[in-house]
């Protein structure tokens, strides 16, 4: 018998039309800023989003912007410290 799950816990079933998180668009210059208010360097950046060092360096360029779940950890990130993703 499996145990019946409280109707509280949400499910996909119960999320219905939710978007999925996303978050506020990013600049290169409030990417770098998280980075070194976090006194990280590239390397240790990427690594602790599971980027690499070349994506970071263009996401702090402006070459690119990013999205999906890097977006919304550097949101994470910005709203309550780099120790939210540690």
């Amino acid at each position: 018998m499996s145990p019946a799950i409280p109707s509280e816990i949400p499910t996909l079933r119960r999320l219905g039309d939710r978007t999925p998180a996303t978050g506020e668009p990013m600049t290169g210059e409030a990417i770098r800023a998280l980075r070194e208010r976090a006194h990280v360097s590239q390397a240790v950046f990427a690594r602790y989003l599971n980027l690499t060092v070349g994506y970071v360096s263009q996401l702090e360029r402006g070459a690119k912007r990013p999205t999906g779940p890097a977006l919304v950890l550097l949101n994470l990130i910005r709203r309550k410290g780099i120790e939210a993703i540690l």
